[in-house]
């Protein structure tokens, strides 16, 4: 056995990062970077999905030590990245960027990319940008950044599924705001008065992660406590900031562009009962995208935990790791 391998059965968690530092990539921003597996593996890189949520230990998982040496990392802004929830000199170009400065830190020619939700977002327009740095993709729940994905969950799934909550979500607006109601949303949340921005971040936060559960805990919103001393959600204030400038991309950016993709295989985990990021988004995609394929989780809703989600998706990235080897 060599002696490498010796090495990693000995470690006490073979998930534990085998690096972790903060990366200057200039504006202000120091984004946070750890790697996992072993440096001789296949490289990949995890996006992590919101945007603004960050990645979180778990993901690491996601990955066979033995056979990947992978990268996750907090984008601008978001979890351990500094400044905390930075705004400025934040987009997708940025994003884009800042996953090539990596890359090439590693010493990496081509690596797999790996996201899902607002993850797939960032993994396709980087694959558009930068195909031939791109061995295979696995995505979870295709979310192509527009601001109609938007709006179908909040303004169709929504009420379609859960009408108590759509009521309670739109409460918070004015006559005139539910004309255009998430461009309101968007508007408060950014709005620098935390009287202002304070309930509208917790009700969007809450609406999306209840619209994200196949079978949430609670389906209405508690509107007395939306006026907390509780810390706010990091995420909402990101998502806004990204989606009320359509993710910094032109319209159906990825869709357009995704004759790029040629070449390039791809997994799709999706979710059948996914409210936020419907099926139909993956087999529109995945029908310019002949080298992907799409893979259904029965009775699975959006996000990485609901029922088989997690499994499939491992089960993807070994199964990628297969084609490209």
């Amino acid at each position: 056995m060599a002696p490498d391998v010796d090495a990693r059965r000995s470690r006490a968690d073979p998930f534990a990062p085998l690096t972790s530092e903060h990366l200057a990539v200039g504006n202000g921003h120091e984004i946070y970077v750890e790697s996992v597996g072993h440096t001789g593996g296949i490289p990949a890189v995890y996006l992590h999905g919101g945007p603004g949520s960050g990645c979180q230990p778990d993901h690491r998982r996601l990955f066979d030590p033995e056979r990947f040496h992978a990268v996750l990392f907090d984008q601008r802004g978001a979890g351990r990245s500094r400044p905390k929830g930075g705004r400025e000199h934040n987009t997708t170009a940025h994003l884009i960027a800042d996953m090539e400065a990596i890359r090439q830190k590693f010493g990496f020619e081509r690596w797999m990319v790996v996201g899902g939700s607002w993850g797939a977002t960032l993994a396709l327009a980087y694959a558009q940008a930068h195909p031939k740095r791109v061995s295979g993709i696995v995505l979870r729940a295709t979310f192509l950044g527009t601001i109609e994905e938007i709006e179908h969950g909040f303004l169709k799934s929504l009420p379609r599924h859960h009408p108590g909550l759509s009521e309670d979500f739109l409460s918070l607006l004015t006559a005139e705001e539910r004309k255009a109601p998430i461009a309101a949303y968007f508007r408060r949340i950014l709005d620098s008065d935390p009287a202002v921005h304070g309930p509208a971040a917790r009700a969007w936060g809450e609406t999306e992660r209840i619209l994200s559960e196949l079978a949430p805990s609670r389906t209405r919103l508690d509107l007395g406590a939306l006026n907390s001393s509780r810390a706010l959600p990091a995420t909402p204030f990101m998502e806004a900031h990204y989606f009320a400038n359509n993710s910094f991309m032109r319209p159906n950016q990825l869709m357009t562009e995704a004759g790029k993709l040629a070449g390039i295989p791809g997994i799709i985990v999706q979710g059948r009962y996914d409210l936020l990021c419907p099926p139909s988004t993956s087999h529109a995609l995945a029908a310019v995208w002949r080298d992907a394929e799409t893979r259904i989780v029965e009775g699975a809703g959006h996000t990485l935990y609901d029922p088989g989600v997690r499994n499939a998706v491992m089960r993807a990235i070994a199964d990628m790791a297969g084609k490209i080897k």
